[in-house]
């Protein structure tokens, strides 16, 4: 299993939030709207993950949907949501959990129209849990073309340039109440390890209101950036 991306909840609009990652250097770009959802997105792309930075386009639209990720997003507003993690067979994944007594919403299809026209698909898994101010369970996601299939379309549309496939993540870190007992939930959930082939994970205690991800470290990340209420450990480049 591997970290496909990393959610951060913004207020700015697509356009805002492009220009301003573009200052740091660094290439993102406009995902497109998750129509069902009332969502949009600007995505970075990186060497094997990406960051999504996720902010409501239509608000009747997100206040009246049931899907978890755009619960959570209309609950915190602003600042790092969650991560999902990629898996090859989500079925099976979904049936290995309810098997070990996780509850799971079962797995749900999805998928983002590009501003371009191109509908994208895949699926989706969450472990079912009431949004609150604890830490969400990472959520998981199976794409239905191959990573280098997904890439090289990319690479063909000009989002993913060769500054995109040199970065890559080192570790997350999250602020938690009580980091021994999340670790052990989270690696019930994970299988085992808190350290996937592109990421660690890691938890520190935390006297916030609410326990979320609070760091994400690029490799090589020097130069610390608050983004939308989130921090950044950036590469120099």
């Amino acid at each position: 299993m591997e970290l496909d991306h990393i959610v951060h909840f913004v207020q700015k609009n697509t356009n805002e939030t492009v220009s301003d990652w573009r200052g740091q250097g660094l290439p993102a770009s406009i995902g497109g709207q998750h129509i069902n959802w009332g969502t949009q997105n600007v995505l970075l792309y990186l060497k094997d993950c990406y960051i999504e930075w996720l902010s409501v386009e239509k608000q009747e639209v997100a206040m009246a949907t049931e899907h978890p990720l755009t619960q959570l997003l209309m609950h915190d507003q602003v600042g790092f949501g969650t991560i999902c993690l990629r898996t090859k067979n989500i079925v099976e994944l979904d049936h290995d959990l309810q098997q070990r007594g996780i509850e799971t919403t079962g797995v749900l299809n999805a998928e983002r129209r590009t501003e371009d026209g191109e509908l994208i698909k895949w699926k989706m898994l969450f472990v079912k849990e009431s949004v609150s101010a604890k830490l969400p369970t990472p959520f998981f996601i199976e794409w239905l073309e191959t990573d280098e299939q997904r890439y090289n379309k990319l690479r063909d549309k000009g989002v993913v340039q060769k500054m995109n496939e040199v970065l890559t993540i080192d570790r997350c870190i999250f602020g938690v109440w009580n980091p021994m007992e999340t670790e052990s939930h989270w690696r019930k959930i994970l299988g085992g390890s808190l350290k996937m082939d592109n990421c660690r994970i890691e938890f520190r205690k935390t006297n916030e209101t609410q326990e979320r991800l609070e760091e994400v470290y690029f490799t090589n990340g020097t130069h610390k950036l608050e983004f939308e209420q989130g921090f950044y450990w950036l590469p120099s480049l």
